[in-house]
C-alpha cells in the first residue's frame, strides 16, 4: 500500500481517539488509505467504535509512545519501537508515501531525520506554515525545528521555502524576506547583517529584511527566520485569531444588535474563522527531510487530522521533495552554501 499515509495514532493531546476519528474521516470522505501506528490493542479498541470499518485502514503495532514532555533524543535512545519511529520506517521502506504526527515536534524531526535522512546539501530541517493575509498567504519558516540558525541554514530555508511556495502554493517567482526588527539592512545587529549578505547571494528573489507586521500585511511571499522567533510568531497568531473570534461571539451574545449584524455577515464571519483556524491547514511540512513528513498541531481536532492526511497525500504526490534537492544543488554550485552535509 505505497499510497498509504502512516499516522502516529498516539501523537497529540487528543490521541488516540481524535487521531483515529480524523484518519477515518480522511478514508471515508477523501478515499485515502491510512496506516494507524501505535499499540495494536489500543487502536483496535478505538476502531471498535466505528462500524462498518473501511477496508483502506491498516494497523501497525508500535509498543512505545513518545510523550510531549519527552526529550526528542529519547526516540532513539529508549523508545526504538515508538509510533514515531515506526511511521518513519514505513515511509523509508515505501510502505507509506508520507507520515503525519501531532505529537512531539522535536522527536518527530529526530525520527524523520535519523530514519529518512536529509536532502543532500540541507543541514537542518525546517517547519513551514502557511499564514493568512489580505489577498494571499505568507509561508513562514522555521517555526520550531531549530531554536538557533546559522546564515547558511537560512539560505537553505529560503531556497526550500521559495520552491515550495512556487510548486505547492502556486506563487510565481515568490519574494523572500528575512525577519528582523526593521526594514533597513543596518538594523538587527551583526548576525542579521551577515544573514542578509548571504541571502543576497542565494539566487532567489530576496527582497531584504521585513518586520513582524509583514507576516499578515506585507507583500513578501516567504519569510525565513530561526525556529524560536518563528514559533513565537505562530503562537501569537493562533492566540490572536482565537481571541478575535471569541470577542465577536461574546459581543453577539451580549447585544441583539451586534448579534443581528453578525448573523447578516455570517458568510464573512465564516470565512474569517476559516482563515485563522489552524485546523483548516492540517499540518506543516518538515522541509529538508528526504521524505514527506507532516507535523500537525498538538491540539489537533479530527478535522485538523483529516486535513493533515489530505495535505500529506498531496505533498508526497507533488514530487517537491526531490525537486527541492535539485534546487539546493544549484545553490551549492554557485558557492553560497558549503557543500558538506554535516547533519548537525
Amino acid at each position: 500500500m505505497t499510497n498509504s499515509i502512516a499516522i502516529d495514532a498516539m501523537g497529540g493531546d487528543g490521541a488516540p481517539s481524535v487521531v483515529v476519528e480524523g484518519a477515518l474521516a480522511a478514508v471515508e470522505e477523501l478515499g485515502l488509505r491510512v496506516i494507524l501506528v501505535g499499540p495494536a490493542k489500543i487502536l483496535r479498541k478505538e476502531l471498535g467504535r466505528f462500524r462498518p470499518l473501511p477496508d483502506r485502514v491498516e494497523i501497525v503495532d508500535a509498543s512505545d509512545v513518545v510523550g510531549m514532555d519527552d526529550s526528542p533524543v529519547s526516540v532513539l535512545r529508549t523508545k526504538r519501537d515508538s509510533s514515531l519511529l515506526v511511521c518513519a520506517r514505513l515511509v523509508r521502506d515505501a510502505r507509506a508515501s508520507a507520515m503525519v504526527t501531532a505529537g512531539n515536534t522535536g522527536a518527530a524531526w529526530v525520527a524523520a531525520k535519523s530514519t529518512l535522512g536529509m536532502i543532500q546539501g540541507v543541514e537542518r530541517p525546517a517547519l513551514a506554515v502557511v499564514l493568512p493575509k489580505l489577498g494571499k498567504q505568507t509561508l513562514l519558516l522555521d517555526v520550531g525545528a531549530n531554536v538557533e540558525c546559522k546564515p547558511e541554514h537560512l539560505v537553505q530555508f529560503a531556497v526550500m521555502g521559495s520552491f515550495y511556495s512556487e510548486s505547492v502554493l502556486g506563487v510565481s517567482d515568490p519574494t523572500v524576506g528575512l525577519m528582523s526588527i526593521g526594514e533597513e539592512e543596518s538594523k538587527g545587529g551583526p548576525r542579521i547583517r551577515e544573514r542578509y549578505r548571504v541571502l543576497s547571494s542565494a539566487g532567489i528573489n530576496f527582497v531584504g529584511t521585513v518586520e513582524g507586521r509583514d507576516v499578515f500585511a506585507g507583500d513578501v511571499d516567504v519569510i525565513v527566520t530561526d525556529g524560536f522567533t518563528g514559533n513565537v510568531i505562530l503562537k501569537v497568531a493562533e492566540g490572536l485569531g482565537e481571541m478575535v473570534i471569541a470577542v465577536l461571539m461574546g459581543e453577539a451574545r451580549r447585544s441583539p444588535v451586534y448579534g443581528a449584524g453578525l448573523l447578516m455577515a455570517k458568510g464573512a464571519f465564516r470565512n474569517l474563522k476559516r482563515k485563522v483556524d489552524y485546523s483548516e491547514y492540517g499540518g506543516a511540512p518538515l522541509l529538508g527531510i528526504n521524505g514527506a513528513c507532516l507535523v500537525a498541531h498538538g491540539r489537533s481536532t479530527p478535522v485538523a487530522i483529516r486535513n493533515a492526511v489530505r495535505f500529506a497525500a498531496d505533498y508526497s504526490a507533488s514530487g517537491v521533495v526531490g525537486r527541492i534537492g535539485d534546487k539546493i544543488q544549484e545553490v551549492l554550485e554557485i558557492g553560497v552554501v558549503k557543500g558538506e552535509n554535516r547533519n548537525e
